[in-house]
């Protein structure tokens, strides 16, 4: 199995851009925070200074603290005077309601797509759906959550409400994903990886049904990833 991106970087990384959209310079910051985050280099309950993280990710202080301020609007970090930003912890109560609140949007949403979505459209998201399954069997983290997002939030476009894609994203950036680390060194991570092939073949075979099965286990199986942590 492939090295994870879990411990910290040596040498300034490449800013990433999770969910493959174009952005601008402070929210690639705040996108390799997110990361950062993801991966486990930044830990609940720490307090990390800007000049800190700067250095760590090459770049300057200013759109560091920008993006951490962006980020504790999501609710992701907590401001402590004259020391930077604590990571804040995610009770068992909040994933609960972040689950719950997903199920009642992406479960119905995507399974009207079964019916109203463009085969060549469902298609074109097969890429991502097997990006994640390869960055799963390879226990890489943030390769796991980019191409999870772009798959997702890519497969909710497609219902055409574009504020129903940015309250589910916000909903998984509060999430952060919990308890991959301990479940890539489980072996455990792939099964959920599959799903979204199963779920994209189910809709291409327009089964209404199966696609509510497998959403609604796919989303048990994110609580239960979650519970691992």
């Amino acid at each position: 199995m492939a090295a994870q991106r879990s411990s910290a970087p040596s040498a300034a990384p490449a800013l990433p851009t999770l969910g493959g959209k174009k952005s601008s310079y402070r929210e690639r910051v705040a996108d390799a925070l997110r990361a950062a985050l993801i991966a486990g280099e930044l830990r609940p309950g720490e307090v990390y200074s800007a000049p800190t993280l700067a250095a760590r990710f090459g770049v300057s202080a200013t759109p560091v603290r920008e993006a951490m301020l962006d980020l504790a609007k999501e609710g992701l970090v907590d401001t402590v005077p004259n020391k930077g930003f604590r990571v804040t912890a995610v009770s068992e109560k909040q994933l609960d309601e972040y689950t719950h609140i997903r199920s009642l949007i992406e479960v119905p949403t995507v399974v009207g797509l079964a019916t109203t979505a463009d085969l060549v459209s469902l298609e074109a998201l097969r890429p991502a759906a097997r990006e994640i399954v390869t960055a799963a069997a390879a226990g890489d983290l943030i390769a796991y959550v980019e191409a999870d997002i772009r798959f997702h939030l890519g497969l909710l476009a497609l219902a055409g409400n574009a504020h129903l894609v940015e309250v589910v994203g916000d909903l998984r950036k509060r999430s952060r994903l919990y308890g991959l680390n301990a479940l890539v060194e489980a072996g455990r991570l792939e099964a959920s990886a599959e799903e979204h092939l199963e779920l994209l073949d189910a809709l291409m075979a327009r089964d209404a049904a199966a696609v509510r099965e497998v959403m609604t286990r796919h989303l048990g199986h994110v609580r239960g990833l979650w519970a691992a942590r």
